[in-house]
């Protein structure tokens, strides 16, 4: 079959701009569109090539003089369950995830609105409203899920979900070979739980359950304490240029 230039991906690359996660770099982006019948196969494509996901954009770093971010893939079949993991795991087990379509609700945005404006207030999400919000979650041409974490309630047993207040969220895309995390979020003021590493190895467990190999946390980037907190889950695979590599520590 002839291949038809629209069905071709066009590649574009972004101005520099600051490095949000290293003070005195700059960042460009290489990115293309994921949309029509395609998207959800390109998507698995890219993604196994170092790409991440932002609505419709699929897209990775194209910086001149820096390569600190290297995309990383837990290998979710030999997942190291550390002392420390264990014991966040047991602290979180009346905790209910349920993974379902991607729709927003209202519930969700008052949680991300706290989570940002406790943990993100300076950053570039933080004057995103109910729309923005809105599009971040539905608007994907691939399989995307949310998945809601709530406490086990009374019913827990018979339909399989949390109830009470939402306690965190994910934003995840299902692949070919493993899940995508795209974005999560928390309630900031259950600090004693950890939520975020929680909602991690909730999906380590995910997508073992769901037999995907992998679960992709997007760019481990040395040198940043935001991005450096992904190498604890190992074992784990890093996008080397000749392909992945797999990373011990």
């Amino acid at each position: 079959m002839t291949e038809h230039p629209r069905d071709t991906p066009q590649f574009y690359l972004t101005a520099p701009s600051p490095c949000p996660y290293l003070p005195g770099q700059t960042e460009r982006k290489v990115f293309t569109h994921l949309v029509g019948e395609r998207a959800a196969a390109l998507n698995d494509l890219l993604s196994q090539g170092g790409f991440r996901r932002s609505q419709t954009i699929a897209y990775r770093p194209a910086c001149e003089n820096c390569q600190a971010c290297v995309s990383v893939r837990v290998l979710v079949n030999e997942f190291d369950w550390s002392k420390g993991f264990r014991r966040i795991r047991e602290r979180n087990a009346d905790i209910i995830g349920n993974m379902r379509a991607a729709i927003p609700s209202s519930d969700q945005y008052s949680l991300f609105r706290r989570y940002l404006d406790a943990r993100h207030a300076d950053g570039g999400m933080a004057s995103m409203s109910v729309l923005d919000y809105a599009m971040m979650i539905e608007d994907s041409h691939v399989k995307t899920r949310v998945v809601e974490y709530r406490q086990r309630g009374p019913d827990t047993a018979i339909n399989g979900r949390g109830s009470g207040p939402l306690l965190g969220m994910a934003l995840t895309d299902v692949l070919t070979d493993g899940l995508s995390m795209v974005y999560s979020f928390y309630d900031p003021e259950e600090i004693g739980r950890s939520l975020g590493t929680y909602i991690i190895l909730e999906h380590v467990l995910r997508a073992k359950a769901m037999g995907l190999p992998h679960l992709y946390l997007g760019y481990w980037i040395h040198g940043s304490r935001k991005m450096e907190y992904k190498a604890r889950f190992r074992p784990q695979e890093r996008l080397a240029p000749g392909g992945w590599e797999r990373a011990e520590a």
